[in-house]
């Protein structure tokens, strides 16, 4: 069984698959969008160990010609560095205007395999195949791709958005606890930005989803990215502010993500789960949320296991100036102020 929506952007509309299995059946969904059977596939270490035979075979089997190049893990790759090595090796392999790049992996693959994609001779095509809860609810929809710098995370970037996206629940099942949380994060977020039976219908499943259920699993990942779709529909490049409620507690996260140096100390998830925390505790110290609310998103949060305040991290000393410091540099800025 596969669950379909569409992120309805007129020309550039495209269909989100989720389901159990859907890499091995990649290959027949994939060739109907493309311009020339070709894919070069982007992956990273971690990933290529658990899909990327499955996806070669899959593509190979539908007369799709499938390289593949697999890059270090980690949210370093997601850099100038990186960049240039992925866009040396596509050259390299000699990529034309029709051939379509398949980004397999988590956030960091899709936003680099993104932007690559839209940089590479001027703009070509690509598919999302996301192998992270976060991914799958969040990274991978919606066409934002780009790379961090020094000053602030996704700092340099472009607008691209995927010819289609692919779900594979199955992929879950390799995740550690620690990333199946990251995620977890973000879908939490849609319940807390506009819908709160969703956020309560968390409170009672979260932990069996997070346990491996999966029919809850798909609920989740179905609802979060049907939330995102409509808002990516109305707002796509976050000119009209209704996007910018994607961004709950991530001027907060990116900016604890600076200050660690987007080290595996502190994963986007994480960040984003002690950045909302803190989001609904300033919007309460400024009367705009009730204090019980603050504390509602707090408790659900620490009761699976995401930290909910910057001292989870033993033994690191935060500034609040250089924390703002980075706030400032943050890419929702306006008129020079901070933007939360």
């Amino acid at each position: 069984m596969i669950d379909r929506l569409t992120v309805d952007l007129a020309a550039r509309s495209y269909e989100i698959q989720i389901g159990r299995g859907l890499i091995a059946e990649a290959g027949s969904l994939i060739k109907p969008l493309l311009r020339q059977p070709r894919t070069v596939v982007v992956t990273d270490a971690h990933v290529a160990t658990h899909h990327l035979e499955a996806l070669e075979r899959s593509l190979h089997g539908a007369g799709i010609a499938a390289a593949s190049i697999v890059l270090a893990p980690g949210e370093h790759t997601k850099s100038f560095a990186g960049i240039e090595a992925l866009m040396t090796r596509l050259l390299e392999a000699g990529i034309e205007r029709s051939t379509t790049l398949v980004a397999l992996g988590g956030g960091v693959i899709g936003d680099l395999t993104g932007f690559a994609a839209a940089i590479a001779l001027r703009g070509i095509d690509f598919v999302q195949i996301p192998t992270t809860l976060l991914a799958q609810v969040d990274s991978s929809v919606g066409g934002k791709t780009g790379i961090d710098m020094p000053q602030g995370k996704n700092l340099v970037g472009a607008f691209h958005q995927p010819r289609l996206v692919l779900a594979d629940t199955a992929t879950l099942d390799t995740l550690p606890r620690r990333e199946l949380l990251a995620g977890y994060a973000e879908v939490a977020k849609y319940g807390l930005i506009n819908d709160p039976a969703f956020f309560t219908w968390l409170e009672s499943h979260a932990a069996d989803l997070l346990d491996g259920d999966d029919a809850l699993r798909r609920h989740a990942i179905l609802t979060s990215c049907r939330a995102k779709a409509a808002i990516v529909a109305a707002d796509e490049r976050e000119q009209g502010g209704q996007r910018a409620l994607l961004n709950l507690g991530h001027t907060f996260a990116h900016a604890l993500e600076a200050e660690c140096g987007y080290s595996s100390e502190l994963l986007h998830g994480e960040a984003v789960a002690i950045g909302m925390v803190l989001a609904f505790d300033l919007s309460a110290s400024l009367g705009l949320a009730p204090l019980e609310d603050s504390a509602r998103v707090q408790r659900h949060l620490a009761s699976i296991g995401l930290p909910t305040s910057p001292t989870w991290i033993d033994g690191r000393e935060w500034s609040a100036e250089r924390l703002i410091g980075h706030m400032g540099k943050d890419k929702k800025g306006k008129d020079r102020g901070i933007a939360f």
